[in-house]
């Protein structure tokens, strides 16, 4: 009985919040640790060649930073708008150290994981009238979750540049909207201030960043401008300054010259405005179901008595759940237009990630509303008889139903058949089984060889070993592929390829 009583009571008081905390960090210390053996990849090669150059000329920050912009300005003018994403893509920290790989996985869980975890605490808190305590528990067994089924941990974990412009600005966004939203709540005029004057700078950088989350950005300050003007007049002008320097940030972004530059020589075709939305909201059902596995269910039946319990103690009034679940839909939607008139597709893996991170975000809060409303209604005569048993249930049994949850999400997660299934266990699975640190020596091999400077056409071995979680695309066996020409420009080689099956690292 005493093990049914304390399992019970994991979700309620400040030990919740200490135990939810300490799953969600021992889940994410194998990834830090694997970062140690990250490496520079893919984009970052020519994102960054140009100021790699200024530093080993002039070791200079501040002229790297200059030329940076530059650089910037190029891109703006000749391939992309996206003014803030390739000015922080330029400054890849490898171009200064090449072991600064590391930080790259601190940076954006870092990043990603406190913005949710303040932008999901506020909404819960402030618009849906939450207790803090349990709210920051519900925010952080989401984000335990988010990371063991993030749909490409590479490209949202580990890889600079691909994170820099997806996972960052999503980041920033988190952040933006936080403070946005702050501003119809604070109580102290000096506070809201402050917070619409961080909303508005924040608002600039978020609209210099992909078009996925700045269409997302647009769309909800819009709505938050909408709130504001039926119901906290007074407040208005604190939301209308954020949302009128995002939306120039944006415009600045996709009026850039780069894009129809880039758009001319682009092989690839989107669909016409009217039928990218109309897929859009097809796209969205169908990835929500490829984000909600099992793993997902487990944490959602181990949360519902804490989130009914939080929703039905809460003073706010929850009287419209089908146009919240409506407008939910709508700006998840949203999310997949960009890449559709683009491009075409849905399904770009680092794209992917910030859409199921919202999704997340979404169905925590559409589901506490619905509970809201379920627990607030007055029960008319043979009204509401499923949601009220589905009420005393989750009071009565709710914390048993919680307590083995939770015992069953843990076993799932730690006693999986497929080690590569989460990330945490897969990225344990490559530290102990020598992967990671076998990976990271060919790496260090292939470095010595593109930094000698004896060396003009350079020929490295495949790697011996890869973690699984480091799916990032090789060098390729032609010197003329473009993987090959980025990495031979970024070190001054005349060429660059993969051969020979050997042990030893050879050069030409």
């Amino acid at each position: 009985m005493k093990v049914w009583e304390k399992a019970e009571n994991f979700f309620g008081g400040r030990r919740a919040v200490v135990l939810a905390a300490g799953l969600l960090l021992l889940s994410l210390l194998p990834l830090f640790l694997l970062g140690r053996y990250n490496v520079m990849c893919i984009d970052d090669y020519d994102y960054g060649r140009r100021v790699h150059d200024v530093w080993q000329a002039t070791g200079s920050f501040a002229a790297c930073a200059q030329e940076a912009w530059r650089q910037n300005m190029d891109f703006y003018r000749d391939w992309q708008g996206t003014y803030v994403s390739c000015f922080l893509m330029a400054m890849c920290p490898m171009n200064f150290w090449y072991g600064a790989a590391w930080l790259v996985p601190i940076l954006m869980i870092g990043m990603l994981a406190v913005s949710t975890f303040v932008l999901g605490k506020h909404i819960l808190v402030k618009w849906l009238g939450c207790e803090g305590g349990g709210a920051s528990v519900a925010v952080l067994l989401l984000l335990f979750m988010f990371y063991q089924v993030i749909e490409a941990p590479f490209e949202g974990i580990y890889w600079y540049n691909g994170s820099t412009h997806y996972v960052l600005m999503q980041s920033v966004w988190f952040f933006l909207l936080a403070l946005m939203s702050e501003t119809l709540w604070a109580e102290g005029k000096g506070r809201a201030v402050f917070c619409c004057a961080a909303a508005a700078v924040l608002g600039i950088i978020v609209g210099g960043g992909n078009l996925v989350t700045g269409l997302q950005a647009e769309i909800i300050m819009a709505f938050l401008v909408l709130y504001a003007f039926y119901k906290k007049r007074d407040r208005i002008a604190y939301v209308i300054i954020p949302f009128l320097a995002g939306s120039a940030g944006f415009l600045f972004n996709v009026l850039a010259p780069g894009n129809l530059a880039r758009a001319s020589v682009d092989v690839d075709e989107g669909y016409s405005a009217v039928k990218s939305v109309f897929l859009s909201f097809y796209s969205a059902p169908v990835f929500a179901v490829r984000w909600t596995p099992v793993f997902a269910v487990l944490v959602w039946l181990a949360l519902l008595p804490l989130l009914w319990k939080m929703a039905k103690a809460s003073k706010r009034e929850f009287p419209h759940p089908a146009w919240v679940t409506a407008g939910a839909y709508c700006v998840l939607s949203a999310m997949f237009t960009p890449t559709l008139y683009a491009v075409g597709m849905t399904g770009l893996s680092r794209v992917d990630n910030i859409i199921q991170m919202t999704y997340y975000v979404a169905v925590l809060a559409v589901t506490v509303y619905w509970l809201g409303y379920f627990s607030h209604r007055k029960q008319e005569e043979g009204a509401g008889s499923t949601a009220e048993a589905l009420g005393v249930f989750l009071e009565r049994a709710g914390g048993r139903m919680s307590a083995v949850c939770m015992i069953l999400l843990l076993s799932v997660w730690a006693l999986t058949a497929d080690k590569n299934t989460y990330t945490s266990i897969s990225a344990a699975r490559s530290l102990v089984k020598g992967e990671a640190q076998i990976f990271y020596e060919d790496s260090m091999a292939r470095y010595a060889l593109y930094t000698d400077e004896t060396a003009t056409d350079v020929v490295v071995l495949p790697y011996r070993e890869k973690p699984y979680l480091f799916s990032f695309e090789d060098l390729s066996e032609d010197s003329e592929n473009w993987l090959n020409l980025a990495v031979a420009r970024y070190y001054h080689k005349d060429s660059v390829r993969r051969g020979g099956n050997g042990t030893e690292y050879t050069e030409k």
